[in-house]
């Protein structure tokens, strides 16, 4: 009997990690980046400690997300009123994911910089000579394929929704050139981040998914290295 109810406790502690992969967008995206980030740790030398702290991190976002979506499916069993401590709740819940969130990125920018930096360096020596027009005529490329696409699929404007995510296409591509014709690492970091904050809006504003902007990201980034490496 003990045994039975200790494999129920199981059970549903898995059904609640599937519960909210299901309905939880954010969930569903800090999946796909540990997987990611686990991924790519198996290429890099990490020591025990830098894979102790990973794990850990991850974790800390895993749990931090199925706490926030407790705490609001509490208050939504509660009330389906507008309540001031209502409001507070579900933002102190949000809150915590974002600041575990940030904490993760941190991480991985601590662990992971010095080991991409060489292999950055070399990509930067190679192609830093390359003509400046280079950056436009692969965003202009970029740009006129996400637009076929678009057509392709029939699905939302060039500049407004639909498979791909056009802005999200151009942001990377420009981060990409950027990363071609820069010899500073940092630069190159920033403008990702500010990549990542474009896609990250237009998910937020509800013209995009996930999906959608991951392949304008991908779009953006392998289109511009390609017309780099040929001109080169």
């Amino acid at each position: 009997m003990k045994v039975r109810k200790l494999i129920d406790s199981f059970n549903y502690a898995i059904d609640g990690i599937i519960y909210t992969l299901k309905t939880q967008r954010n969930m569903r995206i800090h999946f796909t980046m540990a997987v990611l980030v686990l991924f790519l740790s198996l290429f890099f030398d990490l020591s025990k400690l830098e894979i102790l702290v990973l794990f850990f991190t991850i974790a800390l976002v895993i749990i931090a997300e199925m706490i926030n979506t407790a705490i609001e499916a509490a208050i939504d069993l509660i009330t389906d009123q507008y309540h001031e401590l209502a409001k507070i709740s579900k933002n102190v819940a949000a809150g915590a994911v974002f600041i575990s969130a940030l904490n993760a990125i941190v991480v991985a920018y601590i662990i992971f910089f010095d080991k991409f930096n060489w292999a950055i360096e070399i990509v930067l020596h190679k192609v830093r000579k390359m003509p400046i027009h280079t950056t436009f005529i692969s965003l202009l490329i970029v740009i006129f394929i996400v637009i076929s696409i678009k057509a392709y699929i029939g699905e939302g404007t060039p500049l407004r929704g639909g498979m791909p995510s056009g802005h999200t296409a151009i942001a990377f591509s420009i981060l990409t050139s950027i990363a071609f014709i820069s010899e500073n690492t940092l630069v190159t970091s920033l403008c990702l981040l500010l990549a990542i904050l474009v896609a990250q809006s237009r998910i937020e504003a509800g013209i995009h998914n996930f999906f959608e902007v991951t392949i304008g990201a991908i779009l953006g980034i392998f289109i511009t290295i390609f017309i780099f490496q040929i001109i080169y």
